[in-house]
């Protein structure tokens, strides 16, 4: 047994700290996902914190795995792990077999897993955490108190210092869509050999009371004594791949494309990303207003791409200074092309050649 419980300490330390790393490195993209779930449980005055939330998830998560290597209060450890994991089994439970959450980012974007992937790597880990519980006061320190307490300090400064800095600059490793080399018009393609999802469409009519489902084929679009009430959308055939980006689609404020005439300029182009221009961070001004000059002598252009409003944008340029073009953008997009707001990107034809923070902006 003795044997067993180390292998589990192991197992599940080494995981757990694997984990939270992964997500540490893009604390910012955990918050996006807990944003999601909030949505889905209608808990959205919780996405507030959810940034909080999800640097105190990482932090426990690498301290709770250095504890159980050390066998480091393991009573105290033990009971919270089994509770941390219990709350994440029900979390992937309700993702898998809702069909709400498609990912539930347990390894961030740099290990993808499908929700039934999660799900039963997360009653594996149910069952062995069960285990060391059961027997948590057989484990004995592997130190003396005061080097596990040193031990446990260092992960805990390590483990905020690490999504300090990724929250001050970008992630350390960039395993999104976006990163720099990529190129963003054949990242919108399909892969070969995929194929999309297939939807059957059923649209809901009352008349005189009663409601009837309709196909898009039969649906009474010539009566007008039919009144629309719903929409469902089902899932009849699972696609295989998808591309590795959607929706890119810029637009100006009259609602013109202007993602292919962006993505295809000869010249260097450089998209300012503000998802927010209210909460946007501050301290780029003279920076942008240097690249500014760049622009204003033909060399480079620049377009902010943003999710906020033509109004909203007006003052945003009066009080920055700003005389470059802004253009329109999904905010999910946004998110997932820059993990700052603001974010600046450098295109050449359409291939991502440069990214910043705006702490980092050239």
């Amino acid at each position: 047994m003795k044997f067993i419980l180390i292998l589990l300490r192991i197992l599940v330390g080494v995981l757990f700290i694997f984990s939270g790393l992964i997500k540490a490195n893009d604390p910012l993209g955990l918050s996006y996902k807990m944003d999601e779930f909030f949505e889905v449980l209608h808990m959205t005055f919780m996405s507030h914190y959810s940034l909080v939330y999800s640097v105190t998830m990482n932090v426990f998560e690498i301290v709770a795995g250095v504890a159980v290597l050390l066998g480091y209060r393991m009573r105290l450890f033990s009971v919270l792990l089994l509770l941390l994991i219990i709350f994440f089994t029900f979390l992937t439970g309700y993702a898998l077999f809702s069909g709400t959450i498609k990912e539930c980012g347990c390894f961030g974007d740099c290990i993808k897993l499908t929700a039934e992937q999660t799900f039963y790597k997360d009653v594996a880990l149910l069952v062995m955490i069960l285990v060391i519980f059961a027997y948590r006061k057989r484990i004995q320190p592997l130190f003396p108190k005061m080097a596990s307490n040193i031990i446990m300090a260092a992960a805990l400064v390590f483990s905020f210092g690490v999504q300090w800095y990724t929250l001050s600059h970008l992630p350390f490793v960039d395993c999104l869509a976006y990163k720099v080399g990529n190129n963003i018009p054949e990242k919108m393609k399909m892969p070969p050999g995929s194929t999309p999802d297939v939807y059957e469409t059923t649209m809901i009519y009352e008349k005189n009371g009663e409601r009837k489902e309709f196909t898009m084929e039969n649906y009474p679009w010539s009566d007008s004594t039919w009144k629309f009430v719903d929409r469902k959308d089902k899932l009849v055939k699972k696609g295989v791949g998808e591309p590795g980006i959607k929706d890119f689609i810029l637009t100006d404020f009259d609602g013109g494309n202007q993602t292919q005439a962006i993505l295809s300029e000869p010249k260097p182009v450089y998209l300012f990303l503000v998802l927010n221009t209210a909460t946007a961070g501050k301290g780029w001004d003279a920076k942008m207003q240097a690249l500014q000059k760049k622009m204003e002598a033909n060399e480079v252009y620049i377009y902010g791409v943003t999710g906020s409003s033509k109004e909203a944008v007006a003052a945003f340029e009066k009080a920055h200074g700003i005389s470059f073009p802004f253009v329109q953008m999904d905010g999910t997009a946004i998110k997932t092309a820059g993990r700052s707001n603001p974010c600046l990107i450098l295109l050449e034809q359409g291939t991502i050649k440069g990214k910043w923070h705006y702490n980092d902006i050239p």
